[in-house]
């Protein structure tokens, strides 16, 4: 196959663009919310709120994370440690590591999963 008959052959190239992820996710009282906002080659983005107190219980992932803290505080704990995640702290989780997250307080953060 030429490269002019591939290029025919799959969508366009585009880049994706997000200018402000905080107003996508509200925090909201006694709740944990998730909103998927990108989906693309090789990753999804997925933002999640927290209110104090609120959690994810120890679970896992069928692929490689990235987590972001974009406001708040978190502690995060996998694999025999735990972290206080704020903004500005990014962590990465391999494939199946068990962890949970629990909010210091009202938090916000990104996860990034990563498709192989």
């Amino acid at each position: 196959m030429t490269d002019e008959t591939a290029s025919k052959n799959t969508e366009p190239m585009v880049m994706e663009f997000i200018d402000d992820l905080n107003p996508l996710v509200e925090i909201q009282p006694e709740a944990t919310v998730s909103r998927t906002v990108m989906q693309v080659e090789g990753a999804n983005v997925v933002l999640f709120s927290f209110d104090k107190g609120q959690e994810l219980s120890e679970h896992t992932a069928a692929m490689p994370v990235l987590v972001q803290c974009l406001e708040g505080h978190l502690k995060v704990t996998g694999g025999g440690k735990t972290v206080d995640l704020k903004p500005g702290g990014i962590l990465h989780f391999p494939t199946r590591l068990p962890h949970a997250v629990y909010a210091e307080e009202a938090s916000k953060m990104m996860l990034i999963m990563m498709r192989r």
